[in-house]
């Protein structure tokens, strides 16, 4: 079996554990091999909290992968795989964890990524690779996986499914539409704007706007902490279900907001999943590379002036996916960023 097919394969393999954010990456991948193979039995490895997010879309067989459990996880998975085999595997994870969970997945064509783009040595698991194309966003990137296999089309689609239990977990606490959300924290901390900041712009909102504020998050101590200062911090007091909600009440609430301003995170991803608009806060990861893919025009982007403050050079000269990691980089932006392109959003969206 050589690439591109010339037919579809009876059997394909995902590999794709997290984060959150690439796994919505992933789903029109998903959503395309559905529509173009409908045929193939498609399974999915996936980890354990992702899989809470889109474990339950139908016509894919989930295997869930919990790190947690360290070596145990490969054992089971091992166990799992015993007597499978699949036509495809596409290894679109590069870890050394995920490169290792490959080796239990009994496939004929592993298709990873390029030897240019293939970090912690994701080439050495693979026998086929896609075509290397510079200067992608995530989402194009897996896309690459469908034209190596001979697939051009392209279904900008997701269909998360949101059960009803969901919306009525958080409806009765969602204050009257519309209404923005605001998921203030990444789980890289480095990446995650100032609460004075983010208290500015809620009371912004509610003043010039009318449009109150939904605070989300997980339930981590940092993320609790940015609620509660934020809270503390307004004048005009949002709804704060930080560490109240699981990934599916996030996705309810994402769907019916107006709105959603956060930093290169998960929920970014999510709200476009369901047709949310995002403002995104970047300044410490290129927006090319991993903005809310469907609103380039919201995003409020310091990228490059950190890049040439660390660096002296310009985007285009320093390595695709550089970070800046730096203490105070998310402060490049100001408040007057995220009131301005909250006045671009609402003034184009008037009627």
């Amino acid at each position: 079996m050589a690439l591109p097919l010339t037919s579809p394969p009876a059997t394909l393999c995902i590999l794709r554990l997290s984060a959150v954010g690439d796994i919505c990456h992933t789903l029109p991948v998903v959503r395309t091999l559905q529509q173009v193979w409908p045929e193939t039995k498609l399974t999915w490895i996936i980890g354990k909290l992702e899989s809470t997010l889109v474990g339950d879309i139908p016509g894919i067989e989930f295997i869930i992968f919990d790190k947690t459990k360290g070596f145990r996880a490969y054992r089971e998975l091992r166990q799992q795989m015993r007597g499978r085999h699949f036509d495809v595997l596409l290894h679109m994870q590069m870890s050394l964890r995920a490169s290792l969970a490959s080796l239990l997945i009994p496939a004929k064509i592993r298709l990873g990524f390029d030897k240019q783009r293939a970090n912690d040595l994701q080439w050495l698991f693979t026998n086929a690779r896609i075509a290397h194309k510079p200067k992608q966003h995530v989402l194009d990137s897996f896309f690459g996986f469908l034209e190596a296999l001979g697939i051009e089309e392209k279904q900008l689609q997701w269909n998360i499914p949101i059960p009803t239990a969901a919306y009525d977990e958080v409806n009765s606490v969602l204050p009257q539409k519309p209404f923005m959300v605001i998921s203030p924290c990444s789980s890289m901390a480095y990446r995650n704007w100032i609460t004075e900041g983010y208290s500015q712009v809620i009371d912004y909102a509610v003043e010039k706007y009318h449009l109150p504020t939904v605070l989300t998050g997980g339930p981590s101590t940092i993320e609790q902490e940015y609620g509660e200062k934020i809270s503390r911090l307004c004048q005009h007091k949002p709804v704060n279900l930080i560490g109240k909600t699981n990934l599916k009440e996030v996705l309810a609430i994402l769907q019916q907001a107006k709105l959603l301003i956060a930093p290169d995170s998960g929920p970014a991803h999510m709200a476009t999943a369901v047709s949310t608009p995002v403002i995104g806060l970047y300044a410490t990861t290129n927006p090319d590379r991993a903005r809310p893919y469907l609103n380039s025009d919201l995003v409020v982007n310091r990228y490059p002036e950190a890049v040439y403050q660390k660096y002296k050079k310009s985007v285009d000269e320093v390595p695709w996916g550089s970070r800046i990691r730096e203490p105070g980089t998310m402060e490049r932006i100001s408040v007057e960023d995220v009131k301005a392109m909250l006045d671009q959003h609402m003034n184009a969206n008037s009627t």
